[in-house]
């Protein structure tokens, strides 16, 4: 083998490490730096839950009596009557009896609201502050969601 071709081989094999480097380089900078990761909340929510009353109410709904369609129906209900609801799903047993309505935040007034739209009696609105949830309130639809407004306005 000549001097140049060998030479040649080393030129290509060094640029092509080179190159993987680089790649190398760029992929452990994307996953340190996570460009377009998570969304920063917002501040002025964040510092004062008090002056929440009049915007946008973000609520979880849990289905807690464990028939078919109950948390999609509410989420639909609620989404139509102005509520943002950001997580719908089954609880983590079908044994509530009467539907409840959770304030997560410490806003009372949010949860009445809810629980107002609804048609909850407000000895099932409960306090249940937990930050981590990032939502205003939780709705368990209970066995007695037949008489909730959702379901009586679409019978």
């Amino acid at each position: 083998m000549s001097w140049t071709s060998t030479r040649a081989k080393d030129v290509a094999l060094n640029v092509g490490l080179a190159f993987l480097g680089l790649m190398c380089a760029a992929l452990v900078y994307g996953l340190v730096a996570q460009p377009g990761g998570t969304p920063n909340t917002n501040p002025d929510r964040a510092a004062s839950s008090n002056e929440l009353v009049g915007t946008v109410i973000q609520v979880e709904v849990r289905n807690a009596a464990g028939a078919d369609g109950l948390a999609a129906t509410v989420m639909t209900y609620l989404r139509d009557e102005g509520f943002d609801v950001v997580d719908v799903g089954n609880h983590d047993a079908f044994d509530v009896e009467h539907t409840q309505v959770i304030d997560r935040i410490g806003d009372a007034e949010s949860a009445r609201r809810v629980a107002q739209a609804l048609g909850v009696e407000e000895e099932h609105i409960h306090q249940d502050i937990q930050p981590d949830l990032y939502l205003d309130a939780s709705v368990l639809i209970g066995h007695d969601y037949a008489r909730l407004t959702p379901f009586q306005e679409t019978e």
